[in-house]
């Protein structure tokens, strides 16, 4: 079974995979090796949240992405399948390996030419990017603790209208458990606190999967 939402069963989580946009034998197989990493799988994101990224991608008509936290690449392809002709995608990650699956991934695909990966610590390659408005869409999936860094450093570089989608953001409902207090939970909560706050943003945050933060810049 895929990462799924884990405010669902297997049985609705199935149903409801069933019918979205059904997986490719490419999404089959990176689900599949993903898995035989163990439990680091439940990093990957869950069929219907990559199913609602591409929409989004192609509803925006993205053509610059900016995506932090590729893992294995599933989130990566989605977006990538969703651009427009001509449309980039730059992934920031550290772990070798695991970006080793995500680019055989996307070469099967035909996507390895829309995808730049570049791996160096993610804050480091978003600061280096030109502050011009020029991101149309950007998705946050890596270390909770930085999520806020990250926000901020892309939040200023989407274009009016661009959307910044984030990930884990109801931390399997831990935001709500009081006696929850290690560093990922406090960040997330801050991070959520923040983005309700920001008035550049407006923004919803809907229960897909483990929560995904849906913010369009005004």
């Amino acid at each position: 079974m895929s990462p799924k939402s884990f405010l669902l069963d297997d049985a609705l989580a199935r149903y409801l995979v069933e019918h979205c946009e059904p997986l490719d034998d490419v999404q089959r197989d990176l689900i599949a090796a993903t898995a035989e990493l163990g439990a680091v799988a439940g990093m990957q994101i869950a069929p219907e949240q990559g199913a609602f990224m591409t929409l989004l991608t192609r509803l925006v008509g993205v053509r610059r992405a900016v995506e932090v936290g590729t893992f294995t690449g599933y989130s990566a392809l989605c977006i990538a399948r969703g651009l427009v002709p001509g449309g980039r995608l730059l992934c920031c990650d550290v772990h070798e390996g695991w970006t080793a699956i995500a680019r055989r991934a996307w070469a099967r695909a035909g996507l390895d030419d829309r995808i730049e990966l570049r791996l160096a610590p993610a804050i480091e390659t978003l600061r280096a990017l030109p502050v011009d408005e020029a991101i149309d869409l950007a998705f946050i999936d890596a270390d909770k603790q930085s999520y806020g860094a990250y926000y901020e450093e892309l939040v200023v570089r989407l274009r009016p209208g661009g959307l910044l989608l984030a990930d884990n953001v109801l931390w399997g409902g831990a935001v709500v458990d009081p006696t929850a207090t290690d560093a990922d939970v406090r960040a997330i909560r801050e991070f959520n606190d923040r983005v309700t706050a920001d008035p550049r943003v407006e923004a919803v945050l809907l229960p897909v999967a483990d929560g995904l933060t849906v913010a369009r810049k005004r």
